[in-house]
């Protein structure tokens, strides 16, 4: 046998045990205990091998993305149903390394007095729409900032416009950081998100639909593809690989979408649920393995992202009250959640244990949320009572910031940028302002 013929044949038997360790690994993680031994015992592969957390499902959204862009190589737009194409300033969708590891909250205990300092910020006012403003939405390279309003109205920032615009000496220049609005939607407009690879906007609104918008076009004012939802639609959520969407509704079972078909799909496997059980959010993970609902009827429930079953439910995750909001960490192991009972809390996705509860921000009327920083060291919400936004330390729990909204009356919605110190803040005074870090 030849050296290099020898060496192809090691390498693919290095691959297939690293594999078959992963796959091992995931079934054994998920508690499909019987079909990880069967496995283990046919690879010969140790039934207790160590791997990473999510490794395996991590690894196949990448490559499905890969494979998504080798495609789109040489098609035109057109040819795939017309999504949008890249901005000519830079490539959509490449997304910077992150500024710090997240950080890990099974490993470090509580610890009082060891809290960080929150970094002060600036801030400023963008813009107004004709009525409150209901939402916000980074892009996933943080480029871009869209907000959505009770006026049925969109409006797309450019984030380096935006931070040009606050420069001191361009505070009464020309700047304008709103390059698009749309208009599509006749009735208010509850969520906004970004397809992970793609210049497209998609919004879910009362009025049943959800619309698709291609940003790449300045002239565009009008949406390119519509799904008609039979409730209304509470929140919106790409899964990583950009081919299937979730929406949350009136409905107590998320609506799974074909993003190429537009079929949806229902979970059959659905816990017992109420007729109070309309979703305020649904959020995939990282790489869609899972996703997570937080619902009226004051559950969170998580959801395995490819069988569509309903694999937790923590039933009362804020007493009585309402959840308004749940959303992964970056690791996928921990689900934050935020409650018309005034409390924000930071579950376990494994166990369903309760973690870390951060107190002292009084949230009752409006559909709050709560939301991590870019590296996760902080969490940020809102007191209604005092129109102020509150910070804390993410893993003492302890306040370490409580900083006036500027806006009238408290401030509806928060969204944090993925890659920076920066964030947007929507008020029921119509009005949006931009945060960031002073340097």
């Amino acid at each position: 046998m030849e050296n290099g013929s020898l060496e192809e044949t090691l390498q693919d038997g290095k691959l297939y045990r690293n594999l078959n360790s992963l796959i091992v690994a995931h079934l054994r993680d998920n508690n499909l205990n019987q079909a990880a031994s069967a496995v283990a015992s046919a690879t010969m592969t140790p039934l207790n091998v160590e791997a990473p957390p999510n490794k395996l499902l991590e690894l196949f959204a990448k490559g499905l993305a890969v494979e998504k862009d080798e495609m789109l190589k040489g098609v035109t737009s057109s040819a795939l149903y017309d999504l949008g194409t890249s901005l000519p300033a830079a490539a959509y969708g490449s997304i910077p390394a992150p500024r710090t590891a997240t950080v890990d909250f099974s490993a470090v205990q509580d610890a009082k007095g060891s809290s960080k300092s929150f970094p002060k910020h600036e801030t400023r006012h963008l813009s107004e729409h004709k009525n409150i403003a209901r939402c916000a939405r980074f892009s996933p390279d943080g480029r871009f900032v869209a907000t959505g309003s009770a006026d049925t109205s969109i409006k797309l920032f450019e984030v380096a416009k935006i931070k040009q615009m606050m420069l001191p000496d361009a505070r009464d220049g020309p700047v304008r950081p709103v390059i698009r609005t749309f208009y599509d939607h006749i009735q208010p407009i509850n969520d906004l998100d970004f397809h992970p690879q793609n210049t497209v906007l998609i919004s879910g609104a009362k009025d049943h639909t959800i619309k698709f918008f291609d940003f790449s076009k300045m002239t565009a004012k009008r949406a390119f593809r519509v799904i008609q939802d039979t409730h209304n639609v509470r929140s919106v959520s790409f899964h990583p690989s950009g081919d299937f969407l979730l929406a949350g509704t009136d409905h107590q079972i998320p609506h799974l979408y074909d993003v190429n078909t537009f079929q949806c799909y229902l979970s059959s496997n659905v816990p017992e649920i109420g007729v109070n059980g309309s979703i305020n959010q649904a959020w995939y993970s990282s790489t869609g393995g899972m996703y997570v609902t937080a619902s009226k009827d004051g559950a969170v429930r998580l959801w395995d992202g490819v069988t569509a079953n309903c694999v937790r439910s923590i039933v009362g995750a804020h007493g009585a009250a309402e959840v308004t909001g749940a959303n992964f960490t970056k690791d996928q192991r921990f689900v934050l959640s935020c409650g018309k009972d005034s409390t924000v809390k930071l579950w376990e996705v494994g166990t369903g244990r309760l973690v870390k509860q951060y107190l002292g921000a009084t949230h009752l009327q409006l559909r709050c949320q709560a939301v991590f920083n870019d590296t996760e060291e902080f969490v940020l919400s809102i007191d209604e009572p005092s129109n102020e936004i509150v910070i804390w330390d993410a893993l003492t729990a302890e306040k370490v910031a409580r900083w006036p909204s500027n806006h009238i009356g408290a401030p509806r919605w928060l969204e944090h940028s993925p890659v920076e110190a920066a964030f947007v803040s929507c008020g029921t005074d119509r009005s949006i302002r931009f945060w960031k870090e002073v340097i």
